[in-house]
């Protein structure tokens, strides 16, 4: 789905940046064409600047976005969810990435989890990135706990898994 989203803007890397950007944010765009997280407004100024393009690159593409009904079915629905990765330092929580061969086979996350149950560890968040939209998606748990030498060990020697970092 995500190499078909950005075909449609592949005469315009500029374009393509927006777009992902939207994507890996959740930013959704709204009926009226503005650029938002939940109801709040994003400038586009501000978005041209992180991503050094001209406004009017944000303005256009939330243009075609509006104009396609595939992608305003998308774009006016998408939203984000916050996550602890960056704060587990700050609150004591762990990290555990896991990179796995196959990321669209089932029952990755449900092995995962069923381990670290196993072992009584109590999972604050799973974050799973979609094979879609990344070209090396990861697993991430945060957790309350420590993990174990062995716990880390036992999950690295799934089939799947290709690595494992805490």
């Amino acid at each position: 789905m995500f190499d078909e989203i950005l075909e449609k803007f592949e005469g315009s890397p500029s374009q393509q940046a927006v777009i992902r950007l939207f994507l890996e944010r959740g930013f959704s765009v709204n009926e009226e064409g503005r650029v938002v997280s939940g109801g709040i407004e994003i400038p586009y100024t501000g978005i041209a600047r992180e991503l050094d393009v001209d406004r009017r690159v944000v303005d256009s593409t939330t243009d075609a976005i509006l104009a396609d009904p595939e992608l305003k079915r998308i774009f006016t629905n998408i939203s984000s969810i916050p996550s602890l990765m960056d704060l587990a330092p700050v609150l004591d929580l762990a990290v555990l990435t896991i990179e796995v061969a196959a990321a669209d086979e089932a029952g990755i996350v449900a092995e995962v989890t069923e381990i670290l149950a196993d072992r009584d560890v109590s999972i604050r968040q799973v974050l799973s990135e979609d094979p879609e939209f990344t070209d090396d998606p990861k697993l991430y748990v945060i957790t309350d706990a420590e993990l174990s030498g062995d716990l880390l060990v036992e999950i690295r020697e799934l089939e799947y898994v290709r690595r494992v970092g805490f």
